[in-house]
């Protein structure tokens, strides 16, 4: 089983900013669109961003446009997701994953109805609280 591995995350204050990064050691990430998605306790899986793989178009959810960036670096085999202006219903636990051959059908689906995935990361915490 492949897996992402994540980094980042942690406790922080509502305005503020965090970077998550989601990188692999056995395959490489541009031939995957790759997600984000998060999950409060309680709540259904959200998807918030999704980069496609080779040409690298962008997806957000509506509820993240404007404060969440998500990029690539092919050189690192490293996708980001910048997250700025944290709010704390953005608590929640995050998770990178991919799909091979991820194209804008995916990742439009992804953000907008159910993020479907082949391999997911650890997944880490985000908490926003004063």
């Amino acid at each position: 089983q492949l897996q992402l591995v994540q980094s980042g995350g942690g406790l922080v204050q509502p305005g503020g900013s965090l970077r998550l990064s989601c990188g692999a050691s056995e395959f490489t990430l541009n031939y995957y669109g790759i997600g984000w998605f998060r999950q409060a306790p309680g709540k259904e899986r959200e998807g918030v961003s999704c980069i496609t793989s080779s040409d690298d178009n962008i997806h957000y959810a509506d509820s993240v446009k404007g404060r969440f960036t998500i990029s690539r670096d092919n050189a690192k085999n490293t996708v980001y997701l910048q997250i700025n202006s944290l709010k704390p219903e953005d608590t929640a636990d995050y998770y990178c994953t991919a799909k091979a051959y991820g194209d804008d059908y995916y990742c439009s689906g992804y953000v907008s109805t159910a993020p479907e995935y082949d391999y997911w990361g650890q997944g880490t915490q985000v908490t926003v609280s004063s």
